[in-house]
């Protein structure tokens, strides 16, 4: 799959852009004023794989609590900058590896100005973030809606400022909780700059709901070689966004490390609880980096099949079920003991 060639662009000791893998991102619910909770959640984040944070910096309390934050946690933080530059100003000096703020809001340009002066000093980049929520009056008066034209021409007019101040370490999303607006935004967006792309669908909603639309926003981008870092915004625990992120990437070809899971929907013809043994292995295995295939399937119609096309599998039958190894037959197992023995010889594969 070929990717939309984009600028590469250092955010702490990640890269993203250019043909750098695609990263994924996530931001903390936490009161960023709270260290402690803010600190734990990150390094949870970090075990689920989260690549980049952001945390919000709503005054100068959240800013000076970055300066201990990033010196306890492992991946590089972004800070979410609006109106003040000073609060801009003062977490770049309290060791972030990147803000987000829209220049269009932070005041005049001589603000701008210091921001991306210490920002350029620090090799620090700027992500813009246009959001369909907060467009700006005077283009909504243009536009009488909210819609993709909009959303470009503000991330453009804010892309404008930092170029003519000579600032080009850039990094953009326009978000929209509109799945095919956001689509059309950032397609018409990767027309226009070679700036790498932040992308989502902002607000997408709970764990259920926000993780259909995203799949659908993100992935649909990623199919079309458009992305270079992702967020996956949902209401409920960040580190649901980082699994889900994660799944979106494989599943759009972009990840291999790691289990690929199948399972089968189940029918009339299952005669053990699959679903309670698809759910319990792939608890199991969550946070198993093999690369390898894993089947869990139901019965002898496509479970053999599947199982033997996996590294390793389970075809149900009744009360018991078979374990496929490499396209073999291994062992007849009874239900009880199928998930701990596909396990145990799960541990046994490099």
């Amino acid at each position: 799959m070929k990717r939309v060639n984009t600028k590469s662009v250092k955010v702490g000791n990640i890269y993203i852009g250019g043909s750098n893998r695609i990263t994924v991102q996530s931001m903390t619910n936490t009161d960023t004023r709270n260290i402690e909770d803010t600190v734990n959640q990150i390094l949870k984040l970090e075990e689920e794989g989260c690549d980049i944070v952001r945390c919000a910096v709503p005054d100068e309390e959240a800013a000076d609590a970055i300066k201990t934050i990033v010196n306890r946690i492992h991946i590089p933080l972004v800070a979410d900058i609006h109106f003040d530059y000073r609060l801009a100003l003062k977490s770049i000096e309290n060791g972030v590896s990147a803000l987000r703020i829209n220049p269009g809001n932070i005041g005049n340009v001589d603000k701008v100005k210091a921001v991306a002066k210490a920002a350029r000093e620090k090799n620090i980049p700027i992500r813009i973030g246009v959001n369909s929520g907060s467009l700006e009056k005077n283009l909504l008066n243009k536009y009488k809606k909210v819609c993709a034209d909009a959303l470009v021409e503000s991330a453009l007019n804010h892309v404008n400022i930092l170029e003519n101040i000579n600032f080009d370490d850039i990094v953009i999303s326009i978000k929209s909780s509109n799945v095919m607006m956001m689509i059309d935004s950032y397609r018409k967006i990767s027309e226009k700059i070679a700036y790498p792309l932040h992308v989502g669908v902002t607000e997408a909603g709970t764990v259920w709901r926000g993780t259909i639309k995203s799949s659908v926003g993100i992935g649909t981008l990623l199919c079309e070689g458009i992305g270079d870092t992702i967020r996956v915004s949902l209401t409920g625990d960040p580190a649901e966004e980082i699994r889900v992120g994660k799944e979106i990437l494989r599943a759009a070809g972009y990840l291999s490390k790691g289990i690929q899971f199948i399972s089968c929907p189940t029918c009339g013809r299952t005669q053990i609880d699959l679903i309670k043994i698809a759910q319990e292995v792939e608890e199991r295995l969550r946070n198993c980096d093999k690369n390898i295939k894993v089947a869990v399937m139901g019965c002898v119609v496509n479970g053999p099949g599947e199982a033997r096309e996996a590294d390793i599998g389970i075809a149900g039958g009744k009360g018991e079920g078979l374990i496929f190894k490499k396209g073999k037959v291994i062992k007849k197992v009874r239900e009880d003991l199928l998930v701990e023995e596909l396990i145990k010889e799960i541990n046994k594969l490099d």
